[in-house]
């Protein structure tokens, strides 16, 4: 997801169009351990909690510089493993859940109010990949991307591509353009009369998420990427903060990327602009 920022990289995104990724949030067992394992590691400041409807729990916002970045919440009893979810803006959370029922898809979690800031729901594509819808009041979403320390991008990993496409092509409007990156295959995922980012970026202004292939028999999955400045570095720290080093630092054509998990198991990857794209 790209947004304008200053300096030929992109900053501050003041409203989301429906379609367009706008959040992420990770729901823990320990919300406390989180916050000291994600502001050791990005440097984050970590405000609230205020309470989350219906579950009993505690939701956190992490800041960079004072804006929006993550949320960090409390993990309801039987709700799985603690991870990472992608929130998509729309204009109606109870008409997208619908629509997704509709296109083969499941409702998690039925749209519920997190007044004052929205109305939201938790979804899965027909492959399993779970990712939330956002119908905004007083928070938008993230305020700074594709910055250090904050979120970035988030890629579909999917045994299907074929379903995958036809599935979000139908709830957002997404179209795919796909390429080869050395031995493996990326799909772009665009919005139509979107226009994010800067005319200097290496992927066209209305690419919104990216798609890749997984194995089969793996069920699809969302994984929520960070910017860093160095990902050896990070990938350091984060072992030394008690998480572990899934993936370790590997290069692509303009990143050098890891993926990571934290203490309770919850994975996501860094990336570090290289100089070929910057």
């Amino acid at each position: 997801m790209y947004r304008e920022r200053e300096n030929d990289l992109m900053k501050t995104p003041v409203m989301y169009p429906p379609g367009v990724p706008c959040w992420v949030e990770t729901l823990q067992a320990d919300p406390a351990a989180a916050i000291a394992f994600y502001s050791g590691l990005f440097g984050w400041e970590v405000v609230g909690p205020g309470p989350m409807p219906d579950a009993g729990g505690e939701y956190h916002v992490a800041r960079v510089d004072g804006q929006d970045v993550a949320g960090i919440a409390t993990l309801p009893r039987n709700a799985g493993a603690p991870a990472w979810t992608t929130y998509v803006r729309v204009d109606n959370a109870d008409a997208y859940a619908a629509r997704a029922k509709r296109a083969g898809g499941a409702v998690i979690v039925a749209p519920f109010d997190a007044l004052p800031a929205g109305r939201a729901a938790v979804l899965a594509c027909p492959g399993g990949a779970v990712f939330g819808v956002w119908e905004a009041r007083t928070r938008e979403g993230a305020q700074l991307v594709n910055a250090p320390n904050a979120w970035a991008m988030s890629t579909l990993r999917t045994n299907d591509l074929e379903r995958a496409t036809s599935f979000y092509g139908a709830l957002f409007g997404w179209q795919p353009e796909t390429f080869a990156a050395g031995s493996n295959q990326v799909t772009l995922l665009r919005l139509p009369g979107y226009i994010g980012g800067t005319e200097q970026q290496p992927v066209p202004r209305d690419v919104v998420a990216c798609m890749i292939p997984f194995s089969d028999g793996v069920s699809g999955s969302w994984n929520v990427d960070f910017w860093v400045e160095e990902t050896a570095a990070a990938a350091t720290r984060a072992q030394r903060l008690g998480g572990r080093i899934v993936v370790p630092p590997f290069d692509t054509p303009l990143f050098r990327q890891a993926v990571l998990a934290d203490r309770e198991g919850a994975t996501f990857s860094i990336s570090q602009l290289t100089a070929n794209a910057a």
